[in-house]
């Protein structure tokens, strides 16, 4: 048994490790194997860098043109008057909606007259009715 555990002894030596199953790898597979991973992912990371860079360079231009446009649209706005003068139809549409109140108004009144008139004749008529009818008589117990 001595002998199989000076064996195991002589194995392990500097460039073995234990991966986290706990199996021996060696140093050089170890290493193999991560310059194997690199060489699968690095252009594929490279290629992301690259379009990320180019998405912020084409950002930067998106706003540079954003701000000369802002700039053109405040010189215009400055520079060039309404196309139409609106202001006479303004006035107009104002005048239009006190005429428009006017009117409710009277309409509103005339509505009320109606309505009293109404009431008056209904009243008159239960009146004149009552008149020319003759009183019921209650019958005789």
């Amino acid at each position: 048994m001595a002998s199989n555990q000076n064996k195991k002894e002589n194995e392990t030596d500097d460039d073995s490790e234990f991966d986290c199953h706990g199996i021996m790898i060696n140093k050089d597979k170890r290493d193999a194997m991560a310059g194997g991973l690199l060489d699968l992912l690095k252009p594929a990371v490279e290629e992301v860098d690259l379009r990320v860079k180019s998405v912020r360079e084409s950002q930067v231009e998106l706003r540079q043109h954003i701000d000369d446009l802002d700039e053109v649209l405040k010189h215009l706005a400055t520079e060039k008057e309404a196309p139409i003068e609106l202001d006479a139809y303004v006035k107009k549409l104002t005048n239009c909606k006190r005429k428009i109140t006017v009117i409710n108004s009277i309409l509103h009144n005339a509505q009320e007259r109606l309505s009293r008139l109404h009431y008056n004749i209904s009243r008159e008529k239960a009146k004149k009715k009552a008149q020319l009818e003759p009183p019921t008589l209650w019958p005789q117990l």
